[in-house]
């Protein structure tokens, strides 16, 4: 009991954290009950959440600021594989229908319709801005002077975590966008290439620190490495943590980008550019008339 005690504790409590999670997931349950949600996007939500709560509040935490490869672990589930789940389940119309109609109208249109969210909203979600940061907030906690900052600062620390998982919401919300452009931000074409694009950097990255012969993280040394095995070692599992699953997640998200873009298609939702008229000139005899 004791055992699994230290494994549910939360390493570094946080009550942010909590008080989000806690009002997503009765969100959720409320939108649920009022909209016909399939088993399998409510399964994909679920886990989804799982994921983050394990990583973020659980003892595994404690693992991850101790073990590098155990680090990009946690980075991969916050970055790639739980926003990936959780879009797929599109729980944007479930936790709106979760927002009790007195709070939609008072509270939550007019936060909509000011303009600080609608900034946030147009910068965050702007295709550009959301590769850019998908890919920059991987690469940048590679930097061994910037692991050593948040692994000394605890604000950094989670500063480190919620960018991850912010830019990987932003971001698979554009590729797994089920509707067609306009009104979706990003064009079908772009969200089936666009994971190859982002992938290219991060398995370059992952690839130098897996061949690397040198302990590019002494930082996890001095804080007190959680296992004992060989340094290099468990650089070189996080070197290809950081490369291989993140890479196949990403060729999934492309794919499942790819069945959208087939699904809009046979389902003629795609926008069709009108074929142009030939222009016509005036005949010579037309043109002497004319005069």
């Amino acid at each position: 009991m004791a055992t699994l005690l230290k494994w549910i504790v939360p390493w570094e409590f946080s009550w942010v954290f909590l008080a989000i999670f806690l009002l997503t997931c009765v969100l959720f349950l409320r939108g649920s009950r009022r909209l016909s949600v399939s088993f399998s996007r409510k399964l994909m939500f679920w886990v989804g959440m799982a994921i983050i709560y394990l990583s973020l509040q659980t003892y595994l935490d404690y693992y991850a600021e101790h073990e590098f490869f155990v680090h990009r672990t946690q980075q991969l589930l916050l970055h790639h594989l739980a926003p990936l789940l959780i879009v797929i389940a599109y729980p944007a119309s479930v936790l709106r229908a979760g927002v009790p109609l007195a709070w939609r109208l008072r509270v939550l249109r007019p936060l909509q319709r000011s303009w600080p969210w609608r900034l946030i909203r147009g910068v965050l979600l702007n295709p550009a801005v959301a590769t850019l940061l998908f890919v920059v907030f991987v690469l940048i906690w590679l930097i061994p002077a910037m692991q050593t900052l948040a692994m000394l600062d605890w604000r950094i620390y989670r500063f480190m975590n919620w960018t991850m998982l912010i830019s990987g919401f932003a971001y698979w919300s554009l590729v797994l966008d089920h509707r067609p452009h306009p009104p979706g931000r990003m064009t079908v074409g772009l969200r089936v290439l666009s994971p190859a694009i982002t992938m290219t950097p991060q398995i370059v990255a992952g690839a130098i620190v897996t061949f690397s012969r040198t302990d590019l993280y002494p930082i996890f040394e001095i804080c007190g490495r959680a296992f004992t095995f060989n340094v290099l070692s468990g650089q070189l599992i996080g070197g290809v943590i950081t490369w291989v699953p993140a890479a196949l997640l990403e060729s999934i998200g492309g794919l499942i980008a790819l069945n959208q873009w087939l699904r809009l298609s046979r389902s003629g939702r795609l926008p069709r550019s009108l074929p142009q008229r030939p222009t016509v000139r005036p005949s010579a005899t037309a043109a002497s008339a004319a005069k």
